[in-house]
């Protein structure tokens, strides 16, 4: 699960973080490159991947909700970084770097959960 999620947010990081930059006409290259983001993706997916199995052996399957909101706030709040981060002085247009940056730091989220209904088995009793 956490291999499928960083693969999903890092190719959907990558190809939004392309077309940003072409777009507007920037480049931060040299600030955040495709290794960055890989690795961020991939750190962020794992742990998702550990907490999900570690709460669901802890709590049984009913926790997923609870986690989904969780990682969802903790998305929101990664974006404090990117509000403090001072970027080199001969960068341009630093104005446009965190509407760059800041739709990233959902993507890993958003992958895992597409990508947690093909690897929970949820049993569904119909007697209830």
């Amino acid at each position: 699960m956490g291999i499928a999620g960083s693969l999903l947010s890092s190719l959907a990081s990558i190809i939004f973080l392309t077309i940003y930059q072409e777009t507007f006409l920037v480049d931060f290259s040299n600030v955040v490159g495709n290794l960055n983001i890989i690795v961020a993706c991939s750190i962020g997916c794992f742990l998702m991947t550990i907490c999900y199995k570690l709460a669901i052996q802890w709590k049984g399957i009913k926790i997923i909700g609870w986690l989904n909101i969780a990682f969802s706030i903790v998305s929101f709040a990664t974006i404090a970084g990117v509000l403090g981060f001072n970027l080199p002085l001969e960068t341009e247009s630093p104005e446009l770097f965190p509407g760059m940056i800041i739709p990233t730091h959902f993507f890993p989220v958003l992958s895992m959960l597409s990508v947690l209904p093909f690897f929970t088995s949820i049993s569904h009793d119909h007697n209830n």
